[in-house]
């Protein structure tokens, strides 16, 4: 694996980890943590070729994190990414399913096979571009959950924070399992029963188990990942 995609998926694995510990402990400095890893998560890419701009831009950030260290914006912030990465994440599917564009799983999956979408059979097409729009409502229904628990959690829900008292409320623990761990469990779910009921309807596929499914998705390399963000 390349090491940066490796360091990469390191800090993804530790951010809803160390966004958790702080939601929990309610810890300031673990806070700022997790808000730089993701921070060096976003900017990896320029920051390892170098580019003077990340490292600059990274300080800034860093300096900025550190100016707010004693107070509960930290809290307040960790609040955001579960609910802007899964709606993006929707976003990124949903638009793909635009009249003039090719779903994005019929893109995957024909990579997969070894030919362009247009040569998936039919019955293929037909299901890779409703698979689509189950992961694009899935995510988008993960990002409403989200967004609801945010703005009801206590004590640092944005509700309670706007000075509003909600109607309903759940703990700052509750939201933070839910946002920073069970999302990853849902996704993670499906994405593997998914694959379980796709491989016995159609069956004869170019990968022979699930390791061996993570392989191939991986040696599409980098290139064509990112074609599908065009």
């Amino acid at each position: 694996m390349n090491p940066l995609v490796a360091l990469r998926l390191l800090l993804a694995v530790a951010y809803p980890l160390l966004a958790h510990w702080a939601s929990v402990d309610g810890s300031g400095v673990v806070a700022l943590l997790a808000l730089a890893d993701l921070a060096v998560i976003v900017l990896l890419q320029p920051l390892a070729r170098p580019r003077g701009w990340a490292w600059l831009l990274l300080a800034a950030i860093g300096a900025g994190l550190w100016a707010l260290h004693g107070s509960k914006v930290p809290a307040l912030l960790l609040l955001a990414p579960p609910v802007v990465f899964t709606a993006l994440l929707s976003w990124w599917f949903g638009r793909s399913l635009r009249p003039g564009r090719v779903p994005l799983i019929s893109r995957i999956v024909s990579g997969l096979e070894g030919c362009e979408p247009p040569a998936l059979k039919p019955e293929l097409k037909h299901y890779t571009r409703r698979l689509t729009l189950i992961w694009t409502v899935l995510l988008a229904g993960l990002a409403l959950a989200n967004a609801v628990l945010a703005l009801i959690a206590v004590p640092d829900g944005l509700l309670m924070r706007l000075g509003y008292p909600p109607v309903l409320t759940v703990s700052q623990d509750v939201w933070s399992w839910f946002a920073n761990l069970l999302n990853y469990g849902i996704v993670g779910g499906f994405f593997l029963a998914e694959y379980v009921y796709r491989k016995r309807r159609f069956p004869g596929r170019p990968y022979r188990n699930f390791p061996d499914f993570l392989r191939r998705m991986a040696g599409l390399g980098p290139r064509f990942w990112r074609t599908l963000f065009d």
